[in-house]
């Protein structure tokens, strides 16, 4: 049983290691800049008249 929990822990190793490895590649750097500014992407906030204090009437 040893010698499954082993190879299973090997096998998790070496995916983790090519999941890092895939997400830092230089094929990935232009998806990951564009990723990296998609919070900035979205339209701010506006206040509302309610929000402001004033009135609606």
């Amino acid at each position: 049983m040893a010698i499954v929990n082993g190879i299973a822990t090997v096998i998790a190793m070496l995916t983790f290691l090519g999941i890092v490895w895939w997400a830092y590649s230089r094929g990935r750097a232009d998806a990951n800049r564009e990723a990296s500014l998609l919070p900035f992407a979205m339209p701010d906030e506006r206040l509302t008249d309610k929000d402001a204090g004033g009135s609606n009437e």
